[in-house]
């Protein structure tokens, strides 16, 4: 049996890299996969060379609850070896990350692993962080019923409920009321080859054997007022009407 496995990624600080070089570390505008594996294996005390494929394989789709605000670091390296084997370099890195952003991940695939998966996002052998290191979530990255069997990913994503209060859900609401943006963006895995592409698709995290591969996504847009809900959707009625 098959099942989704919920998790929600906010903090302060994110970046979820997958074209960094040298001195330029980027950031996509949502968690990449290499990302959340790598937040995986933290969370199980999987060791860099052991083996990534059955992690890999999860199929994985995330909403963007808060898109954040792109920002950039200014970090300087002293005495930093050269490859042409001269002197030691001061170098300045451009170092991108999201600011504010709240994200909720949805991982697909065989029940047994996703329920070992939540067990140890619960109780994590190593620390969990965002992306780098240095970037801790605000909140768990676990949902105590965030595991759902028998749910398609696009269905489990749409009918949680977002990560925000109802206070910020009515003052979303009201601006998409007066033409500012009201959706909530979704990323899907696809088999589609003519869609996006991202170059996260793990296949080995060992030092010096850093491997990835492309992967295809397709971004879809549901109404922020779809998830409203009860009583909320009652007071965010009114809110709008007001």
């Amino acid at each position: 049996m098959n099942g989704v496995l919920l998790i929600p990624c906010v903090g302060p600080m994110q970046s979820w890299g997958t074209r960094s070089r040298f001195q330029e570390r980027d950031t996509e505008r949502e968690p990449s996969k290499s990302g959340i594996i790598g937040l995986l294996c933290a969370a199980l005390g999987r060791d860099r060379n052991e083996s990534v494929d059955d992690l890999a394989d999860l199929k994985m789709g995330v909403r963007v609850d808060r898109e954040g605000k792109l920002s950039r670091d200014f970090q300087t390296a002293r005495d930093v070896a050269v490859a042409s084997g001269g002197d030691a370099q001061d170098m300045v890195s451009n170092r991108y990350y999201l600011s504010d952003a709240a994200f909720l991940v949805a991982l697909g695939g065989a029940l047994p692993l996703l329920k070992m998966i939540h067990k140890k996002l619960r109780l994590p052998e190593w620390p969990l962080f965002l992306g780098r290191k240095s970037y801790v979530p605000s909140e768990p990255p676990y949902l105590p019923d965030g595991l759902i069997e028998s749910v398609s990913l696009n269905e489990a994503l749409r009918k949680w409920p977002l990560i925000m209060t109802t206070d910020q859900l009515k003052r979303q609401i009201k601006a998409a009321a007066t033409g500012h943006s009201g959706k909530i963006r979704i990323v899907f895995e696809t088999s589609d080859r003519t869609s996006e592409t991202r170059n996260d698709q793990p296949v080995s995290f060992a030092l010096g054997r850093r491997m990835f591969r492309q992967r295809y996504i397709r971004t879809e847009y549901a109404d922020i007022a779809e998830f409203a809900v009860g009583k909320e959707a009652a007071d965010v009625s009114d809110a709008v009407g007001s």
